[in-house]
């Protein structure tokens, strides 16, 4: 069971990541590893005109039931990302070493090619330095000490880092929002 606070903050992130999608004109939206699908049922429920599809591994998404709110499909984003106007990637990259993480964006990008030139790809993670705080920073490198040892080749990125990944997957621009704690919402533009 997650602590208050940790709802808290969840909720305070769907809220920042609500007004910054009410900004954007979306008929289909693809989250790229989310479980359940909690994000994109959320979206879903606020925004009913925008298709939400969850892509996962079969073993995660194989057995949910369809709502009606949002579509689950079983897939490998290293492999094949359905077409939509945004990709939504919570948490996801962080997991994985620079590598893989060019290989999805290059997947990423083309699924947002294929469908509309104003595609994007919306990135909610870390930014390591993006939030000028004692507290922050030490909590951004004992999390970067978690995924190195959690994840092989998971790491924290700085600014630096996450834009040489953009370029190497071959998109032009990208923004960074700080939304909450050391997490920030990242555009990423083809």
């Amino acid at each position: 069971m997650e602590s208050p606070n940790m709802l808290d903050a969840e909720v305070e992130l769907r809220n920042q990541t609500f007004s910054f999608l009410k900004s954007m004109t979306l008929k289909c939206a693809i989250e790229l590893g989310g479980g359940s699908g909690s994000v994109s049922m959320a979206i879903a429920k606020a925004f009913p005109n925008i298709q939400c599809t969850v892509l996962d591994l079969p073993q995660v998404v194989g057995h949910l039931p369809a709502d009606g709110l949002v579509k689950f499909v079983s897939g490998d984003m290293f492999s094949n990302i359905p077409p939509a106007d945004a990709i939504f990637l919570k948490c996801i990259l962080h997991d994985w070493a620079d590598e893989d993480c060019i290989k999805i964006l290059q997947r990423c990008k083309e699924a947002i090619s294929s469908r509309d030139a104003r595609g994007k790809v919306i990135i909610v993670d870390a930014v390591v330095g993006s939030v000028n705080s004692t507290t922050h920073r030490e909590s951004q490198l004992l999390l970067d000490m978690m995924m190195m040892t959690a994840c092989s080749g998971g790491k924290e990125r700085d600014e630096d880092e996450w834009w040489n990944m953009f370029k190497e997957a071959g998109f032009s621009s990208y923004r960074i929002t700080a939304s909450l704690g050391f997490r920030s919402i990242i555009e990423v533009y083809p």
